[in-house]
Formats: C-alpha cells, sequence, structure tokens
C-alpha cells in the first residue's frame, strides 16, 4: 500500500478531489428561506480557496413533509445555489456535492405543520412526538423525492450528491432496530431495504459520470436493538457497488451529541470504529474510499489516519470553521499557522430556535463571509499602536495590526499572555479552550509584536502615547461584579477567577482546597463555567455542591449539546445538584439556600464557596481616558468569541483611520 498525505489529490468517479480533507454537511442558519444563499456561496468557496478537496454542502430536504429546523435547505429551492456553489468553488479545484436528506421522526413539526413521518410509530426520545409510520404510498415519495433531488443536483452541474442515513435521518432509522419495528418487506431482515432503494433512484437521477457518496451510522451506541458495526459492516457490504465513498458516523435519536460532540470527548474518536468498516469491507472485496469522521481538528491525527490506512480520506468540518485556509497552510509546509479548533460547539453548534449563524470563537467571520471585512491586506498609513491587555481581544487585535502593517506594541499587566481564557483553560474539561494561547503568541512573535507582560500601564503612559501620535487600544478584561448573596466568617468564599489562579499557583486542584473543605460551587449563570468547576473540584476528592436556580444545572449548555452528558458527569462525580435554589448567605460553614418556588430557606455544609456570578468590565483606564478604542470584557463581559470579534473590528478600524505618518527629523521610531 502507497503511503497517503492529507495534500495528495484523489479519484472519485473520473472527478479528482486537490486533497482529501472532506469539508461535511451541517447546519448554518445561512439560508434564505430554504434556499442556498449567496451567504451559504462565500461560506463554502473560502474552504474552497483553502484546499477543501470535497465540500458538500447542508443537507437538503428531498420532499415537503421534511422541514427539519427553520433555515433547513429544500432540494427543489435549492437548485440555483447550488449551481452557485459550483461556480465559486470550481476554480479552486474542489469537488461540491450536495447534502440530500429526510430527518424523519428527528425532525419538527413547527414548521411544516404535518405529522412528521417515520419507519414506526415509535416516539422521537428528544421531541417525543410520535411520527406517522409510512406506508407504501409515503415510502415511493421519499424514494422518488431523492431520485428528483438528484437529477436537480446534475443540473446545478455539481459534481455529485452525499446521501444522510446518519444522524437526523429516516434511513438511519429504518436501518435501525430501535425505530424501525414494521413487519413488512421494510423490516425484520429487510431493513436495508429503504435505502438500497434510494441508492438505485438516486444513482438513475444522478447519471454514471458524477459521484454518489454515503453518510452512514455505523454504530447507535445503543446494542441491545440499534446499529451495531457489526450490523453497519455488512450494510455497508450490501450497498457498497452503489456507492463512491462511505463518511463512517455514529450516533441516534438516543446520543445526539455523540454524532458531533464538543470538548470533553477526545478527538478522532471514531477512528477504531473507521477502521474496523474499512476492513469488513476490504475482506468483503469492496473496494470503497472511506471517510473518518469524528471531531479530526489536528493536520497530524488526520495525516496519521491516512497513511496507517484508517481511512481515504478525511472530514475535518470544525477545524476548516476555525481555519479556513486548514490545507493551504498544510500543503505550504506551515501547519504551525493553522488556527487550533476548541471543539466547544459554544458557535459551531446552530441547531436551535434562535437561528445563530454558524461561526468559531476565533475566527468570527466564518458564516459572516459576505459582513464582515477580510483581516487580510495592507493598510496604507502604517501607524504605531499600543494595545493594553493581552486576552483574546487584545491578542487578536495585535495580529491584526501587524499583519496588515503597523508596529504594535502589546502591554499585559500579568506575568503571561491569555487574560481570562487562561484561567478557563482551568476548568475541568476546558483544558482545549487554551490551546488558542500558543498559537496567538506564535503569531504576534512571526509578525514581529514587542509584548511586554507583567507591565502596569497608567494614564500617564496613555497620554505619553498620545502625544507620540501612537494609537491606543484598551482591552482590560474584567473584574467581580457584585455579590447577590451575604458573606459572613467561616466561609472562605473565593470568585472563579481567584479560584483557577490558586489552582495555576498551586499547582493542582487538591493542593488549592484544604482537606476535608466542603465546596459549595454558585452558579447563576448556567453555562459551563459552574459544571466545570463542579466537576474538577470532586476529581480532587472535595466534597462538592452545585447551586442553580435552574431546574437542571447548566441549562445553557443545551446549546452546545453538552447539557444531558454535563448533568451525567456530575451524577457520575458524586457533586449535588442544588436545583431551584437562590445562594442567599454564607458563613459559620454553612451556606443558606431559598427554594425558587416556595422560598422555603435551608442549609447546606459550606467551607469554600466559589462563585461563578456575572463580572463586569475593568474600565478605570478607559473611564479615565474615554477617547481611547475599547474591545472584549472592559466593555461588557465577553464570550471568547465576542472578544475576538471587538478586538479584530477595533483593529480594523485604527488601521483604516487615514492618518498621514509624523514627520521625523532624523531616524524613525
Amino acid at each position: 500500500m502507497v503511503p497517503v498525505s492529507l495534500t495528495d489529490p484523489i479519484k472519485l468517479r473520473g472527478r479528482t478531489a486537490p486533497s482529501r480533507v472532506l469539508f461535511g454537511p451541517h447546519e448554518t442558519n445561512l439560508a434564505r428561506r430554504r434556499e442556498i444563499s449567496g451567504r451559504h456561496v462565500a461560506y463554502y468557496a473560502r474552504r474552497a480557496v483553502g484546499g477543501a478537496g470535497i465540500i458538500v454542502t447542508e443537507i437538503a430536504s428531498v420532499h415537503l413533509s421534511d422541514w427539519p429546523y427553520e433555515r433547513a435547505p429544500l432540494a427543489v429551492d435549492a437548485a440555483p445555489g447550488w449551481a452557485d456553489v459550483v461556480r465559486a468553488c470550481r476554480p479552486h479545484g474542489a469537488l461540491v456535492l450536495a447534502g440530500l436528506g429526510h430527518a424523519g421522526a428527528q425532525g419538527s413539526s413547527a414548521f411544516g405543520q404535518q405529522a412528521l413521518w417515520g419507519p414506526s410509530r415509535v416516539a422521537d426520545v428528544a421531541s417525543r412526538e410520535v411520527p406517522m409510520e409510512v406506508e407504501q404510498t409515503e415510502i415511493d415519495a421519499l424514494v422518488a423525492g431523492f431520485a428528483d433531488a438528484a437529477r436537480l443536483a446534475a443540473r446545478a452541474d455539481l459534481d455529485g450528491v452525499e446521501i444522510n442515513a446518519g444522524q437526523h435521518s429516516i434511513l438511519r432509522q429504518f436501518l435501525s432496530g430501535l425505530t424501525n419495528q414494521r413487519g413488512d418487506g421494510y423490516g425484520g431482515d429487510h431493513k436495508d431495504r429503504l435505502l438500497r432503494e434510494v441508492l438505485g433512484a438516486v444513482r438513475e437521477g444522478l447519471g454514471e459520470d458524477r459521484v454518489l457518496g454515503l453518510r452512514l451510522c455505523c454504530d447507535e451506541m445503543a446494542p441491545w436493538a440499534g446499529i451495531t458495526p457489526e450490523h453497519a459492516a455488512a450494510t455497508a457490504a450490501a450497498v457498497a457497488g452503489s456507492i463512491d465513498y462511505l463518511a463512517v458516523v455514529r450516533g441516534s435519536g438516543m446520543s445526539v451529541p455523540s454524532t458531533r460532540p464538543d470538548l470533553h470527548t477526545e478527538p478522532g474518536f471514531n477512528r477504531e470504529l473507521c477502521a474496523g468498516i474499512r476492513s469488513g469491507l476490504r475482506e468483503a472485496g469492496a473496494e470503497v474510499p472511506v471517510v473518518l469522521q469524528g471531531s479530526v481538528v489536528d493536520h497530524a491525527m488526520a495525516g496519521g489516519a491516512l497513511e496507517s490506512g484508517v481511512a481515504d480520506l478525511v472530514e475535518m468540518t470544525r477545524a476548516q470553521i476555525a481555519e479556513p485556509n486548514l490545507v493551504a497552510l498544510v500543503r505550504a509546509g506551515t501547519p504551525e499557522r493553522v488556527r487550533p479548533c476548541t471543539l466547544s460547539n459554544q458557535r459551531s453548534c446552530v441547531r436551535d430556535n434562535r437561528n445563530p449563524i454558524v461561526s468559531d470563537e476565533a475566527e468570527p467571520r466564518s458564516g459572516h463571509e459576505t459582513e464582515d471585512a477580510a483581516v487580510e491586506g495592507t493598510d496604507a498609513h502604517p501607524r504605531d499602536v499600543l494595545v493594553v491587555g493581552g486576552g483574546p481581544a487584545g491578542m487578536e487585535a495585535a495580529r491584526v495590526l501587524a499583519s496588515r502593517g503597523h508596529r504594535v506594541r502589546l502591554v499585559e499587566s500579568e506575568p503571561e499572555l491569555g487574560g481570562a481564557l487562561r484561567l478557563a483553560a482551568v476548568v475541568g474539561g476546558r483544558a482545549r479552550m487554551g490551546l488558542l494561547i500558543p498559537w496567538w503568541c506564535s503569531e504576534l512573535d512571526r509578525l514581529g509584536v514587542k509584548v511586554e507582560t507583567g507591565v502596569e500601564v497608567g494614564e500617564s503612559d496613555l497620554d505619553a502615547a498620545e502625544r507620540d501620535g501612537v494609537a491606543v487600544l484598551l482591552a482590560t478584561g474584567s473584574r467581580p461584579g457584585p455579590r447577590a448573596f451575604e458573606a459572613g466568617d467561616g466561609v472562605d468564599v473565593r470568585t472563579v477567577v481567584e479560584f483557577e489562579r490558586a489552582v495555576l499557583a498551586a499547582g493542582s486542584t487538591g493542593a488549592a482546597l484544604p482537606e476535608g473543605a466542603a465546596v459549595v460551587v454558585h452558579d447563576p449563570i448556567g453555562d459551563w463555567t459552574g459544571v466545570g468547576v463542579a466537576e474538577q473540584v470532586a476529581a480532587a476528592g472535595r466534597a462538592c455542591a452545585i447551586v442553580s436556580q435552574d431546574q437542571v444545572a447548566g441549562t445553557q449548555l443545551a446549546l452546545t449539546g453538552d447539557l444531558a452528558s454535563a448533568n451525567t458527569r456530575l451524577q457520575q462525580a458524586g457533586v449535588s445538584r442544588e436545583l431551584r435554589s437562590l445562594l442567599r448567605g454564607v458563613g459559620a460553614g454553612k451556606a443558606t439556600l431559598e427554594d425558587t418556588y416556595t422560598g422555603e430557606r435551608r442549609e447546606i455544609d459550606c467551607t469554600v464557596l466559589i462563585d461563578c456570578g456575572h463580572r463586569l468590565p475593568e474600565e478605570t483606564l478607559w473611564a479615565a481616558r474615554p477617547q481611547h478604542r475599547r474591545a472584549g470584557d472592559c466593555v461588557a463581559p465577553r464570550t471568547v468569541y465576542e472578544a475576538v470579534l471587538e478586538g479584530r473590528r477595533a483593529a480594523l478600524a485604527i488601521g483604516a483611520a487615514h492618518r498621514a505618518p509624523l514627520a521625523t527629523t532624523g531616524g524613525t521610531r
């Protein structure tokens, strides 16, 4: 076997993809009505420019009975947009395939106002809705819908289509004993019949010269009745002659987050599953290229999977949302410049009723290519710029300014860069967030930014900078907000920032907490912070309770797909969840809680309280010199995404200020 690399081309149906990296189908909320929009076109084209070998567009519903989320594309409306995507991507070599599917019982009846379709009357575990059991009439319409969508794709000059039999798919529901309890020719030992019929109809509609890919669930993680790797291997072998590649995925309606989990799941989690399916295909005499999917975000891991024969292609979707130039940077021999993907799902998981636009914490232009200005380029008048604060906003601003030709000095009061992000990465399960800091540091060094740490900047320094014509950006971070509870003696009260600083100083969580401590984590926000801190404390062997006014701990984690998993981890760690409770006070080794419904009060043990409450801007410098721009937490408490976006916008605004260079009388600054 000849070793292959990430940047090697691959032929599929006589068409050549310029690399073995696939940008897979995912929800974006970029649609206009149910059409592939101009925003889609720019989004996909950016990945084609960056070297993606195959781009599979957002899955389009093949039949009007399917409307899984508000901005889900519909095949009959998507064809003009597909053609636009092809025209934008083909000059860069990428093959463009249309994602086609039908969500079945995992859809929504809220938009189409009609019953969901399913193989059997089995309630969906998420929506709790019972679908109608499709009869032959609906099955025929479904097959015809796939065929018609394939014909539309061919007319739009797409290179092919990818059929979804993975997550959110009626085809997977027919393949699974969890959801298919039929007694006719589509159930029992014939669960793959619908899939085979669909693939046959799609090939007929698509033609012989275009690529037909299949995204197949190969493990529902429910071996008592669901699809197992053994069943999937048999299915894959049975349909191998009908497809041109196979993308191996996992998960079901019972385990939706398992398909694209967040940073708590190690990258490359499907490696063994993919290798097993590929081996099974070869044993069956089927030479079908196999795609490794599963949080593959590191180019070395991806390349290793290809070189070792685990897969023939690698899906790196979230990695290319974070770094559109991923393949190009690897091909240029500068993989260290690839922006890390945190896998937090905070901006890339968008299937919710707020309709957020897909994006990435450290690359906020992803998904906003038609609205946000590109940071590449050189400004007409290079300036001296002082950036005060080395958190995400300050680091990104300094990076952008330096990349556009400005002379940048970045000053941070702490001994190291990173700001609140450095502390956030100490929270239990959040270590991947910290990968962004060394990347920024490397970029700042490459671009020649003068970095000074452990240095305080005062008002006089700002005045001096202004006299010298130096542009100033303030990114001074945040400070603790007001407490919503009384604090008395006998309890060690710490903010989450103080706690994580102590962990870093002590070298471990256990060393930062006294032996036998009864720790209470106050979580009035309900995001990843409180849950992560509680897990961290429990892992150090300390008794821990988390207090939340909500009915479930970490309620905002529903947005990233981690809510159920987070509460499972808390229970397994022995964390006491004090729900529907307000913290009213601490003192004398106790915390006083009040029931949010009844007002009834009770006490629990508490010798250490970690307050994960809201913070406020650290705006002392800005209040003294409000003429300067500011970004990040010193404007309002920000996520990493918001801080980076504000830092970037401030940098572009500074660079766009057309100011002629100062006259000098000898020498240069």
